[in-house]
């Protein structure tokens, strides 16, 4: 419940703020430069006399986004060929497996410092190349779990009775994997956000003026000493981020 309340106040914040300050997060003014918090900018302004407020929330909402999209991608087709590789065995678990087995023979971080090579500052490659990393994790875990189902009782029994393998998939198959799926989401969803920050962090990730919450931070760090509130401002949402999705994903019982 403290994970989602966390998760769910930070997603509020994110997508609140546009609605009810309709704070532009690239305008700058420069007669405003590393402003204090104060009533008209409550986090006050950065180096270049942004709103923080206003910068804050669009990193977040474009994590919490990418997060979520690339979870997605990774998660249906990693289910669906995890299921396939461990229901029907053979051949098609042995490709799937040797498919597996060489994304992962690749490290993750290379894969998408390779992608945002070929078009650097474009989001899509982050998304692409954060789904190309999950997918392998739904993939083997769904494909051991199917396979040990696929010889129990109940399923054997279901056939017996005639049922197809949808009935089984959704009667059987699908409760049994949910909780894992849900859990490694949350994982993957905290990775995400912490690659994202990672790659934004050495400049390798989207291009400025974007609010990113890595890139941010790079931007920040110089003025650590005049004024700390604004460097604290994207560490803290990366942690309070993280820190809500591996509660959640703590909290799922298989």
């Amino acid at each position: 419940m403290t994970g989602l309340a966390v998760l769910a106040a930070v997603a509020a914040f994110a997508w609140a703020v546009p609605l009810l300050s309709g704070a532009d997060p690239n305008r700058q003014d420069l007669s405003a430069i590393l402003a204090a918090p104060s009533w008209a900018e409550p986090l006050g302004t950065d180096h270049l006399g942004r709103s923080m407020l206003a910068r804050l929330a669009a990193a977040l909402r474009l994590s919490l986004s990418l997060a979520l999209l690339g979870v997605l991608s990774a998660a249906v087709p990693g289910v669906l060929l995890g299921i396939a590789a461990g229901w029907r065995g053979g051949w098609v678990d042995r490709g799937l497996g040797i498919l597996a087995d060489t994304v992962l023979a690749l490290p993750g971080l290379l894969l998408v410092l390779l992608l945002t090579a070929l078009a650097p500052g474009n989001l899509w490659t982050l998304y692409v190349g954060i789904a190309l990393v999950l997918w392998v994790e739904y993939f083997r875990v769904v494909r051991a779990t199917t396979r040990t189902l696929a010889g129990s009782p109940q399923i054997e029994a279901s056939r017996l009775l005639g049922f197809g393998p949808a009935y089984i998939l959704r009667r059987h198959l699908w409760p049994e994997i949910a909780p894992v799926v849900l859990t490694l989401a949350a994982f993957g969803a905290a990775t995400a956000i912490l690659a994202i920050a990672a790659l934004g962090f050495v400049s390798v990730g989207v291009r400025p003026p974007t609010a990113e919450l890595g890139l941010m931070m790079t931007e920040l760090l110089p003025y650590y000493d005049e004024a700390p509130w604004i460097l604290l401002q994207p560490i803290l949402a990366v942690f309070l981020l993280v820190l809500s999705l591996n509660l959640l994903a703590g909290s799922r019982k298989p």
